[in-house]
This record gives structure tokens, C-alpha cells and sequence, in this order.
């Protein structure tokens, strides 16, 4: 089994926050493969189904991003999944709009949530789908940004993304990062 959890804060009015696109990111797959309906559990939200044979746990920490780990370890821990069989989909600040980078390991890069996670698992040897948000362009604006609803102007941009997501999972599943970016960004429209 496979535990996908997407990072984000719980409250109803942060629920169209850029901050939140990992929580956007899972749904819209739990949508698309028709997974179980949401649940409590493990201090957070989880739907079970299968991708192209593959069994996925989805996990939405309901923690707040910066305890993120509580909810990702207990998951793993009660269904004994190996740290490498963790992917985390989480906000990147330090890419573009839309862009999306796969990547296996590395820092938490200032994310909370991936500081969290590295905290509680003791290892940082998960797989992290970084979906990028783009920069404010200073510093000062950086918390208003991550914490700012997606504007009424990126909304057809951020479905086209999440469908774009949702439509490669099953690469991602068989654990072809090169492969789920390429698809990715060719259904977005862009050239890699």
C-alpha cells in the first residue's frame, strides 16, 4: 500500500488557499479513481481505493500544516508503510504557478508541513510532489501569498493542474517521477 498525503490546514476558510493545494491535489484524485469517501482517522481524513492495481491511502492531516507528521506517522505506523512508500503533495513557494516537480528526499526548504513530516518519520527519504504556487516577489509579502486565496484569474489554470495530477497518478504509482512531470506538464500545455 501506498500512503499519498497532501498538506494542508483544516479550517473551512482556508480551504481555497494557495497553502491548501496539496488537500486539493488528493480530493481531485480520490475524485477521478471513484476512491472510498473521506473518513476520520489517524488525526486527520483518509479515502482508500486503487490505482491501476496499486492500493493508495489518501491522508489529509487535519493537524494544521505545522504538525502534519502526527497524522502522516500514525497512517504509516497501523498499516506498517515504509517511509520510501510516503509521498507528500505540498505547496512550493520557489516554483512557478503550475509547474510541478517530483523528487525523492531532500529538505524541508522553510515548509512547515515537510518539517513536520521529516520530524515525526525520522527520515526525509519520502517522495514529495511539489506543486508550484509561485513567489510574491519579496519576502515581506510571502505569508499574505501562501495564505491568500487563488485568484478568480489562476482558477482555470489550477483545475487544468489538479486534473493534470490526478490523470498521472498512476505513474507516479509505478514510481516514474520523470514520467508523472512530463505528463503533467504536457496536459497543462507547457513544454518540458
Amino acid at each position: 500500500m501506498l500512503l499519498w498525503t497532501g498538506l494542508g490546514n483544516p479550517e473551512p476558510g482556508m480551504r481555497r488557499q494557495r497553502h491548501n493545494i496539496g488537500f486539493m491535489a488528493v480530493e481531485r484524485i480520490a475524485e477521478y479513481y471513484r476512491f472510498s469517501p473521506w473518513r476520520s482517522r489517524f488525526k486527520g481524513e483518509t479515502a482508500e481505493g486503487s490505482i491501476e492495481g496499486q492500493k493508495v491511502l489518501l491522508l489529509k492531516p487535519m493537524t494544521y500544516m505545522n504538525l502534519s507528521g502526527e497524522s502522516v506517522q500514525q497512517a504509516a505506523r497501523f498499516f506498517k508503510i515504509p517511509v520510501s512508500d510516503i509521498t507528500a503533495l505540498h505547496d512550493e513557494l520557489d516554483l512557478a504557478f503550475c509547474k510541478v516537480r517530483v523528487k525523492r528526499g531532500g529538505g524541508a526548504a522553510g515548509h512547515n508541513g515537510l518539517r513536520s513530516m521529516d520530524r515525526m518519520l525520522g527520515d526525509q527519504n519520502y517522495q514529495r510532489v511539489r506543486l508550484g504556487i509561485g513567489h510574491p516577489g519579496h519576502k515581506d509579502r510571502v505569508t499574505g501569498h501562501v495564505l491568500g486565496d487563488f485568484a478568480k484569474a489562476e482558477q482555470t489554470e489550477l483545475e487544468t493542474l489538479l486534473d493534470a495530477v490526478a490523470a498521472a497518478s498512476p505513474l507516479l504509482a509505478k514510481g516514474e517521477p520523470e514520467a508523472t512531470m512530463t505528463k503533467i506538464a504536457m496536459l497543462c500545455g507547457e513544454k518540458r
